[in-house]
């Protein structure tokens, strides 16, 4: 099964601190706790991150400079395509902001392990063994469907991507 989501279907939303806008593009919840949500961000100045106890985080810059990310944890850079994983429970702030950046994030409840994201700038197969969202950064195509900027698919299919501009690729745990 492949599920393909555009711009269209997307609902924006305040940051839970109330500093920011999101996204949000994929929501998967169960008995009322949150298993998994992929989200869009921009970050336009230096500032504390929501604090989401028990939820794993990860940050992948896709548009601006980036900025770093410090904490009890130290400091960890957010750069273009280069995903950055941490906690969510844990007092972080955005340092070194000196443009908007926007940001494609990734949070999973933290029962279901770490997901794996992957930034595709070429042809790329991956095996459907969990499930697999796929997000597009310029046209791409998903086996034989194509893909349009910020489009997402998500499947539990074996995929081969092809990519006119970059993809990012997450593997999730999700329960059957």
């Amino acid at each position: 099964m492949i599920r393909h989501l555009t711009p269209a279907d997307y609902r924006s939303m305040p940051w839970a601190n109330g500093r920011g806008v999101t996204v949000e593009m994929l929501r998967i919840e169960a008995e009322g706790a949150l298993l998994c949500r992929l989200s869009r961000a921009s970050v336009v100045q230096d500032g504390p991150f929501s604090i989401f106890p028990g939820i794993e985080r990860n940050l992948t810059v896709i548009s601006g400079p980036g900025f770093d990310l410090t904490g009890a944890m130290g400091t960890l850079p957010a750069r273009p395509l280069v995903p950055v994983a941490f906690a969510g429970d844990v007092a972080i702030r955005a340092v070194g902001v000196s443009a908007p950046s926007e940001d494609f994030n990734v949070m999973t409840g933290r029962s279901l392990g770490l997901p794996r994201v992957t930034v595709v700038t070429s042809g790329a197969k991956f095996q459907g063994s969990g499930t697999l969202a796929i997000f597009a950064l310029g046209c791409a195509r998903v086996n034989d469907l194509p893909m349009a900027l910020h489009d997402l698919i998500v499947t539990t299919a074996d995929i081969t991507v092809h990519t006119g501009g970059p993809v990012i690729v997450v593997s999730l745990n999700l329960p059957g």
